[in-house]
């Protein structure tokens, strides 16, 4: 179960990717809906549709969407010998530990640190944060925050919070984009060029990005980092294909350097999200298949996840108490840095 389109492209492709690469009789491939937080009781019932095939052996769902918890506590009711592997967990993480198998998730507070010191390093005075209370309710999004505030302080760039309208609200999506596109511009003028742009929501990265290019700002990182994730579009770059990363890199490369913007744009090499889904359903698929029978089998998922990202690093979330719940940091890339 992946977002739609609209809310996250990148896990929709890859949940493609999977059932082409394994075949439809073998994977099922469904969408929460975009308005999740209102409407949490149909994720719990594409959950439990899934499950009431007696054929379904795994369940792999990104992002972790309020409502996942209750969804599985609902199948845990009927059927206890299903995994699940969460990615991008949006509810409390010792809970959701406590439910789900195992757990990927982005190392995000590392990230609170890594962020701000990525974009004083890219030329930063000032540091811009939008966000909405939800997102600001999740625990790992909140200490985040915290430590890029502390961050920002230690290493003297100004730290600014601007609450953006919640895309799963009332003006939905594009009311979230289109004040991206309003009010950044505001911020520049207001700032100077110098200032780095950070969002806590997938809508809003392309928007977001379009307006550094435009007023010569910083983008230093995606809330899902990728190279697939909002650059290619707001950069007006085609992509063949989502899983050849050299290309893209090259790619983006090549246009920042045109659009002069050498050290101004960063993400991570590796599409970490997407490598939620590719490692969650190699994982599944193997214990489908019947290769092995823990279902917190923690140093294979470490190798799964590894063997799909590349140069990544992983730590438990909690090695005692929350030992199944994944944090991973990717190798990150400044576009056009000499």
């Amino acid at each position: 179960m992946t977002g739609t389109v609209s809310q996250g492209e990148e896990e929709y492709r890859a949940g493609e990717e999977m059932v082409a690469k394994y075949g439809a009789d073998r994977v099922i491939h469904v969408t929460y809906p975009d308005k999740f937080m209102d409407e949490q009781e149909t994720t719990i019932s594409q959950v439990m549709a899934m499950a009431s095939d007696p054929e379904v052996k795994a369940i792999v769902i990104c992002q972790g969407v309020p409502g996942t918890a209750a969804a599985i506590d609902k199948v845990r009711e009927v059927r206890d010998d299903i995994l699940f592997l969460i990615g991008t967990v949006h509810e409390e993480p010792y809970m959701m530990a406590g439910k789900a198998d195992l757990l990927f998730e982005i190392d995000q507070p590392a990230r609170g640190t890594s962020i701000v010191e990525k974009a004083k390093e890219m030329g930063a005075k000032t540091f811009i944060h939008y966000s909405f209370p939800r997102h600001m309710s999740y625990p790992l999004l909140a200490k985040r925050r915290e430590i890029m505030e502390e961050t920002c302080k230690k290493i003297g760039l100004e730290f600014v919070f601007v609450n953006a309208p919640d895309p799963t609200g009332e003006g939905g999506v594009a009311g979230s984009q289109q004040f991206i596109l309003e009010d950044a511009p505001r911020q520049v003028e207001k700032y100077g060029p110098d200032t780095a742009f950070f969002s806590t929501n997938c809508s809003m990265q392309e928007p977001l990005i379009k307006s550094v290019v435009k007023t010569k700002a910083i983008y230093p990182e995606q809330c899902c980092p990728s190279p697939f994730h909002a650059l290619p579009n707001a950069l007006g770059l085609k992509v063949e294909n989502k899983g050849d990363v050299p290309y893209i890199l090259k790619a983006i490369e090549e246009k920042v350097a045109e659009l002069g913007m050498q050290g101004r744009i960063a993400t991570w090499t590796a599409p970490i999200t997407m490598n939620f889904i590719r490692a969650g359903a190699e994982y599944a698929m193997d214990f489908a298949n019947g290769k092995f029978e823990d279902k917190k089998d923690i140093q294979r998922a470490k190798f799964t996840l590894e063997k799909v990202a590349g140069a990544i690093r992983i730590r438990a979330f909690d090695d005692e108490k929350a030992p199944n719940f994944l944090m991973v940091v990717g190798e990150s890339i400044i576009f056009g840095k000499k």
